[in-house]
């Protein structure tokens, strides 16, 4: 039995050193959240079983769990580029598929269809605005489109995009007109979305459908133009974890030598 519980140790501690290394690799991914490993213990005992002769059979992994806490703010002078200050993700859909996502990354871009996007496909999502300026109703959302004309003819000087969300475009003319609102999603159970790589998620139903809103606005959080999130990942603190899962793994399989041992010394009495 010895063997079997130093085996699930030795299990278990590879896979916190595989979490570890992702977190290090990731140290400098925009928008990277860093993931912890959990454990559970094991026993073995029936109803009859006294429980002064229950035993622990080892432990298993109960989840690896991600780390939302928000990462330090890089700034960039880029007008496109986009930070939250708070607990909301940016909404983006896929131009072919479809497929809608999350992120923190705030790193866009204009394309040369004038679309907002993160130069993957990905179009940053938005509300459209009534003629108050306010977020049209319906809940709806759209591609964010920057016309390159205005409707005097004049072209596109420049984007600025507002801690509300609200995205201006600048012409030659003069003139500045209001596109839309930046769309904003928060989750109930962030802790359960679904990684799909680049620094996006996809919703489960372990998170829950997205609560959609804008910046300004309760847990959304405010914009930041001009700035990225870093990773949130501490090196000194995976440093640390390093040497504790590694430590974790030596003695797991110390004691996998130790139970040899005492096996080899007991067949070899009958010698």
């Amino acid at each position: 039995m010895s063997f079997y519980t130093s085996l699930n140790g030795l299990k278990n501690a590879q896979t916190d050193l595989g979490t570890i290394a992702h977190n290090i690799a990731n140290a400098e991914t925009t928008g990277f959240k860093k993931s912890d490993t959990r454990f559970a213990d094991l026993v073995a005992g029936g109803s009859y079983t006294d429980p002064r002769q229950i035993k622990g059979i080892g432990s298993t992994v109960s989840g690896i769990v991600q780390n939302f806490g928000l990462g330090a703010i890089d700034q960039t002078g880029n007008a496109t580029d986009l930070a939250i200050a708070g607990d909301g993700f940016f909404t983006t859909r896929h131009e072919e598929s479809g497929r809608t996502l999350f992120t923190r990354n705030g790193n866009f871009e204009i394309d040369g269809g004038g679309y907002l996007q993160d130069g993957g496909g990905n179009r940053l999502q938005m509300f459209g605005l009534d003629a108050a300026g306010n977020p049209a109703s319906g809940g709806a959302t759209a591609d964010v489109l920057i016309p390159a004309t205005n409707a005097g003819g004049a072209e596109l000087a420049g984007v600025t995009i507002e801690s509300d969300g609200t995205i201006n475009a600048a012409y030659a003319d003069g003139t500045i007109n209001a596109v839309g609102r930046v769309a904003m999603a928060t989750f109930i159970a962030p802790t359960s979305l679904r990684q799909t790589g680049d620094s996006k998620w996809e919703a489960t139903g372990g998170s829950g459908a997205p609560t959609m809103g804008v910046p300004g606005v309760g847990r959304y959080g405010n914009l930041l133009s001009g700035a990225l999130e870093r990773s949130n990942v501490d090196l000194a603190e995976e440093m640390v974890g390093l040497i504790t899962a590694q430590r974790y793994f030596q003695a797991n399989a110390k004691a996998i030598d130790t139970a040899t041992q005492l096996s080899q010394t007991i067949i070899n009495l009958r010698s």
